[in-house]
């Protein structure tokens, strides 16, 4: 089962959007979670709240240690808050590099995400990333990063388990087999 996106609330912050996705988990029978990006960061949140079998990011972070000193800096600012909605889905063939795409197939899929996403919840997202002031790992948790990943470089993460060697912040996609052997090798899974 995956979680939807629900609406997020005005002025909601990253734990309260959270808990109030968390709530459509089934917490009766065990459950993993797994979180990409700004997943991860929520992936993070709830299992702070609940009690997963273990918890897997991707691309991610587990506390706001592991944003770059200038994202942090961004949100101490409030810089999000300048940007217009009406540019945030300006995204180019740069941007789209940054994201991981490495070809085609990838920069086609990635435009695509970024065509149809709310440009609201977005800028919404955003500003939750940049205030984020979690400083706690949960337990039961893997966290896997990219040495290539260029929107959480891996110089600032905080101590990811396992790295994937070449592998972007889309390496879900472009790296999915092997992220899955290493899900799978881990011995989390039962």
């Amino acid at each position: 089962m995956h979680l939807d996106w629900i609406p997020a609330l005005p002025d909601e912050s990253l734990e309260n959007y959270a808990a109030r996705l968390a709530s459509a988990i089934d917490t009766s029978a065990p459950f993993y979670l797994i979180g990409l990006s700004f997943g991860g960061m929520l992936a993070t949140e709830i299992a702070k709240k609940l009690t997963p079998v273990h918890t897997f990011l991707i691309s991610s972070t587990t506390t706001f240690k592991g944003l770059p000193w200038y994202y942090r800096m961004a949100g101490s600012l409030r810089l999000q808050k300048l940007l217009p909605v009406k540019y945030i889905k300006k995204f180019n063939t740069v941007g789209l590099k940054l994201l991981g795409a490495k070809g085609p197939k990838e920069t086609s899929l990635l435009r695509q995400l970024v065509t149809d996403s709310d440009p609201y919840f977005i800028k919404w997202a955003l500003t939750c990333i940049l205030e984020w002031r979690n400083t706690e790992r949960p337990v039961n948790l893997t966290h896997i990063h990219g040495t290539t990943d260029y929107i959480l470089p891996l110089q600032y993460t905080t101590k990811p388990d396992l790295i994937i060697n070449g592998g972007g912040h889309f390496m879900v996609y472009v790296n999915a087999q092997e992220i899955l052997r290493l899900m799978l090798n881990t011995g989390h899974f039962y």
